[in-house]
C-alpha cells in the first residue's frame, strides 16, 4: 500500500485507550492516517439505553468534546487523524441514526451489526441456550440486518461483516446464500466492507470477513477498506503490519474512504 490508513480504531470515548496513546501508536506503526471510530448507539429502546448506561458508551453526547481533542492532537502527531464513529445499526433505528449522523457531520461513519434480540452477539451464554433451529434463525436475522445496513446507504464502511463468527455458539451457520445476498447488496451500494483485523492475532485467528466470505465478495468485485479494530496501542502496533502484508500479498488495493 502506497499510503497506510486504518479507519477503525477506538479510544477512551468508548472502550479503547486514551486518544493520545492511540494516536502515538498509529504514528509509531507508520500509518499515514488513523480514524477514531468509537462506538455509538442512538436507539431509544430501553434495552439499548440500559446497555449504554452499563458500558458508558456516550459518544452521541461527547463527540464534540472528542472532536476538540482530535483537533488539538493533530498538531502533535505526524499522522492524519480522522473524526469518525462506529454506529450500532438496527433497521428500527434508521431515522434516529440518519438524524444523528446528519447533525454530527463526522468525516465518515462505520456501521456495525452488534446485536441479535438486543443482545450483543459476543454473549456466548445467551445464545448457547438456543436450539439448532433458533440459532439458524438468528444467523438469518443477522445477515438480513447486514443487508439492510448496506442498503440504507447511511455508512461509508461496514465493519466486521461476519462478526458472529467470533462466537463459537453461532460459528459455522452462515451459508453461501447469506454471503451472496450481502455481496449483491455491497455491489450496488456506496458502503464498503473492511478487512478487519480485530481478532486475527487472538483466539479467533482470522480476519473478517473469513476466507469463504471474501471469495464471494471478490466474485462480485466488492472492494475493501482497512480497519484494525484496535482498542489499545499494542494491538494497533501489532496489527498494522499484518494488515499491510495481507493487502500486499492479496494484490488488493484498499479503498481510500477519506483523504
Amino acid at each position: 500500500m502506497s499510503h497506510a490508513y486504518d479507519y477503525h480504531v477506538h479510544s477512551n470515548y468508548s472502550d479503547g485507550r486514551f486518544l493520545f496513546r492511540m494516536a502515538r501508536a498509529a504514528e509509531e506503526a507508520g500509518l499515514d492516517g488513523v480514524g477514531f471510530a468509537d462506538h455509538c448507539n442512538v436507539s431509544a429502546r430501553e434495552s439499548m439505553q440500559r446497555a449504554k448506561r452499563h458500558l458508558g458508551f456516550n459518544l452521541d453526547e461527547t463527540y464534540e468534546r472528542r472532536r476538540e481533542a482530535i483537533d488539538s492532537l493533530q498538531e502533535n502527531f505526524d499522522v492524519t487523524i480522522f473524526d469518525a464513529v462506529e454506529m450500532d445499526y438496527d433497521p428500527r433505528d434508521e431515522a434516529a441514526i440518519a438524524d444523528f449522523l446528519d447533525a454530527a457531520d463526522f468525516d465518515y461513519a462505520v456501521g456495525s451489526v452488534h446485536h441479535l434480540e438486543d443482545v450483543n452477539v459476543h454473549v456466548e451464554s445467551y445464545f448457547a441456550e438456543k436450539d439448532e433451529s433458533e440459532r439458524e434463525a438468528l444467523v438469518d436475522a443477522y445477515y438480513d440486518t447486514l443487508v439492510s445496513l448496506v442498503d440504507s446507504e447511511l455508512f461509508e464502511i461496514a465493519a466486521h461483516v461476519d462478526l458472529l463468527e467470533r462466537n463459537p455458539v453461532l460459528r459455522g451457520y452462515a451459508t453461501e446464500d447469506h454471503y451472496e445476498r450481502v455481496a449483491a447488496a455491497f455491489a450496488d451500494s456506496r458502503t464498503v466492507p473492511e478487512i478487519n483485523g480485530g481478532r486475527v492475532l487472538r483466539e479467533y485467528g482470522e480476519f473478517h470477513p473469513a476466507p469463504s466470505f471474501r471469495e464471494v465478495l471478490d466474485a462480485h468485485d466488492v472492494a475493501f477498506t482497512v480497519g484494525s479494530d484496535s482498542h489499545d496501542p499494542e494491538a494497533l502496533r501489532e496489527c498494522t503490519p499484518v494488515l499491510t502484508e495481507f493487502f500486499e500479498e492479496s494484490g488488493r488495493d484498499p479503498v481510500r474512504v477519506v483523504e
